[in-house]
């Protein structure tokens, strides 16, 4: 019998987890430091008991820094085994984590399907699922359906629920007297704010959040608090309504640390770059030095079709700023559900955005990258190149599209080729 309930708690008690083992073997931490900040909570460890696929992996302070993909089905867009295929996509192009965000047909078939097949972090929201089973209106939905569902992810293998407890009046009582030009983008806000409006009572996780707790302590889930009022335009960001609800997810971060339950902290949407540094250190202040997962932030409203850019700027400077975790943004976002390449897209964008942040703050390893790629480029090794990219086969496919003479170089310089004459000059004399 396992003598600790979840990660925190193993990592109070100065036990070293199998999922602290897969992390020692792949991020550049020692033991003692891993154990402390588990502890803390400055590090959450997603691992569901029943995700036996799982290979542990850490988001927080002193890793590197981790990239989720959003997926699942739709009423619109119903084609399981192609959201499937998206799954075994994102894992081969390395992404750290996949949220099943279905709200429509056989959600659990195919949530149970994304937990067997993936070796990494798989997450959900709830109440996306409570509508969509149910077939209810959203104002006949009970707390014990809400709760129901909850313990069937929990049950399924899902390793973190976001869940939007900080969504309660108070907060949007501060929404109602500071008029938005988006109002709740978030569905699961948005879903939640309907409820509460419907049935004249505050949000059922907020009331109820000690039944949350039980839940996530008896499967080790991790409780990843939602931003049901973040900012879903640039002129919204940072008011009084966002900072209203991340100041009820601090003190319920505090509540569900003391019940051994790790917590990650999610964060605004669309933020000017001006201010995603003042987020980070908001965020940081507030919630304790949990770790914080970003949904985005895109940094412009103006950039349809390309917002996995706008994402990325946004991401590289949260991150290395203090974002722990990093939601992909595709090409698709505003528009549709993403199709598989538009994923692609959103994955390499995010993926460069956390490395680009993993350098700047000094994670260990990370720069070597970077400097392993530069070699290569000096000695014209293009194999090694193509090895060391961050997408492969883009860059592989770029080369043959357009072949030089001198097959050292390419067709941008030719025989002006800077490094090749550089190089002959001062290391070849």
């Amino acid at each position: 019998m396992s003598t600790y309930t979840t990660q925190k708690d193993a990592a109070r008690k100065g036990i070293v987890t199998p999922q602290m083992k897969n992390i020692l073997a792949t991020e550049s931490i020692d033991e003692t430091s891993l154990l402390e900040k588990v502890a803390a909570g400055q590090i959450a460890i997603p691992a569901n008991r029943n995700h036996s696929s799982l290979l542990g992996a850490g988001i927080g302070t002193g890793l590197r820094t981790k990239i989720n993909v959003n997926l699942g089905v739709s009423e619109d867009c119903c084609h399981v085994e192609s959201e499937l295929n998206k799954v075994r996509r994102s894992i081969e192009l390395k992404a750290d984590a996949i949220m099943d965000l279905s709200t429509f047909g056989d959600t659990r078939t195919f949530r149970r399907k994304t937990v067997e097949i993936s070796p990494v972090m798989i997450g959900t929201v709830p109440v996306y699922d409570a509508v969509a089973r149910y077939g209810k209106d959203v104002g006949a939905i009970t707390v014990d359906d809400f709760f129901d569902v909850v313990r069937m992810h929990a049950e399924d293998g899902v390793d973190f629920l976001t869940i939007h407890a900080g969504l309660n009046q108070s907060a949007v009582e501060r929404l109602k007297n500071n008029p938005r030009l988006t109002n709740v983008v978030s569905r699961g806000g948005s879903l939640l704010l309907d409820w509460m409006h419907r049935n004249d009572c505050d949000n059922p996780f907020f009331t109820h959040f000690d039944r949350l707790l039980d839940i996530c302590s008896q499967f080790d889930i991790t409780l990843s608090l939602g931003d049901g009022l973040r900012p879903g335009s640039l002129h919204d960001a940072t008011d009084a309504a966002q900072i209203q609800e991340l100041i009820v997810l601090g003190e319920l971060t505090k509540r569900a640390w003391a019940a051994e339950v790790q917590v990650m902290i999610e964060g605004p949407g669309h933020v000017p770059l001006n201010e995603v540094v003042s987020n980070m250190q908001l965020e940081k202040k507030l919630c304790h030095g949990a770790p914080f997962y970003v949904l985005g932030p895109l940094v412009t409203d103006v950039a349809p079709g390309y917002d996995h850019i706008t994402s990325a700027i946004g991401g590289a400077l949260a991150a290395a700023n203090g974002a722990d975790f990093l939601c992909y943004v595709t090409p698709a976002e505003h528009l549709r559900l993403p199709d598989m390449d538009d994923m692609k897209e959103g994955i390499i964008a995010s993926r460069i955005a956390a490395h680009a942040a993993d350098v700047a703050k000094g994670i260990p390893g990370a720069i070597e990258w970077d400097n392993k790629m530069s070699h290569a480029r000096k000695e014209l090794d293009w194999k090694k190149m193509f090895d060391l990219a961050i997408d492969p086969e883009k860059a592989k496919a770029y080369r043959e599209s357009s072949q030089p003479i001198d097959s050292d170089v390419c067709t941008m310089c030719g025989d002006l080729c800077a490094v090749k004459r550089s190089r002959a000059i001062l290391e070849k004399a």
